[in-house]
């Protein structure tokens, strides 16, 4: 494991009940996901394209930290992950938005264009906005699969201007090699497990835009015949966000070239038996900067992180996220414990 957190944030260890990285992965998500049951407040943002997007709030003192969550592929505020973070983060007295990707929070956005894994021009316009929406308060982002290489990307093509519109970061299970991953995720049981899901609703989507953008040059009979990412992102993704086909779109995405440029504290969290990424793609501590966390337990699956005994509890991956977040509030503002 690659490890140089402060001592008080403990080292993850799979409970004995819980063994592989497929049951790390579906169980948090199908059993534990469902709970708790958080009041997120709704507001509809235009963006600098006049497009649409989903914010889900949990609010607080207009002083209080706030964390920015990035969700992954398909994914919302109702996300395992997300109901986790934001009751740790409400209980501390925290505040919470989670803005959702473009045609995700169920609402279909206006234009053509969806979401994908390197669009950090949307992570840039959504925490500048924050920012200057709570020029004061203690701003954190973090950023989960596809919005973690997201978010990752941003800050590492930022540098040290990245500061100056978030104090921190994080990243939970990163494919941050997009062409290593789409290969597993294409192959044997992931592909029948987990990308068969994703298809299923990325094509429903898809084929709602091409009937509300008749003009739009994506081959409906070719869609539906899609069964791999690399074959969706070959139709869909490239050509709709200006890429030249799937190997550009994965190449030009992936925020691991870009690790080496972060100047912002970032913690990356990243499990070596997740189905989604292979261990052999992860960042050692010569691809990433010196403010670049790395925690790699050996389990964990992806965005598992399930602890305690049965059922189990998400409680690791939030003490986690928000004991680095605390370690790095802004001196003056080290008041909301």
């Amino acid at each position: 494991m690659l490890r140089d957190l402060n001592p008080e944030i403990a080292d993850y260890h799979a409970p004995s009940w819980l063994p592989g990285g497929h049951l790390q992965t579906l169980y948090p998500a199908l059993i534990l996901g469902g709970r708790p049951q958080l009041a997120f407040r709704r507001e509809l943002w235009a963006t600098p394209d006049d497009d649409e997007i989903a914010t889900d709030w949990l609010d607080g003192p207009t002083d209080a930290p706030l964390v920015v969550l990035f969700h992954g592929l398909e994914g919302s505020s109702r996300s395992h992950y997300s109901l986790s973070l934001f009751q740790a983060a409400t209980a501390r007295g925290w505040r919470g938005v989670v803005p959702h990707f473009r045609s995700c929070g169920d609402i279909t956005n206006k234009l053509p264009r969806a979401y994908h894994a390197g669009d950090s021009a949307e992570i840039d316009w959504v925490l500048r906005r924050i920012r200057q929406q709570y020029p004061d308060a203690p701003l954190f982002a973090a950023g989960v699969s596809l919005g973690g290489n997201a978010l990752l990307k941003w800050l590492g093509e930022n540098g040290s201007a990245a500061s100056q519109v978030i104090d921190g970061a994080a990243a939970v299970c990163a494919p941050m090699d997009l062409t290593a991953c789409g290969a597993v995720l294409d192959a044997g049981l992931n592909r029948q497990i987990y990308t068969r899901e994703f298809l299923r609703t990325l094509k429903t989507k898809t084929l709602t835009k091409l009937k509300l953008h008749a003009s739009t040059r994506i081959d409906r009979d070719a869609l539906l015949r899609a069964k791999t990412l690399r074959e969706f992102d070959n139709l869909v993704t490239a050509p709709l966000h200006g890429f030249r086909n799937v190997d550009h779109y994965w190449q030009a995405a992936s925020s691991k070239p870009h690790l080496i440029n972060i100047a912002v504290p970032t913690l990356i969290v990243s499990a070596r038996n997740d189905p989604f990424i292979p261990a052999h793609s992860l960042p050692t501590r010569m691809d990433v900067s010196a403010s670049v966390t790395l925690l790699q337990p050996q389990t964990g699956g992806h965005v598992g992180f399930a602890s305690g005994r049965p059922p189990g509890q998400l409680a690791w991956l939030p003490d986690t996220l928000l004991k680095f977040f605390q370690a790095h509030l802004p001196a003056s503002r080290a008041l909301h414990e």
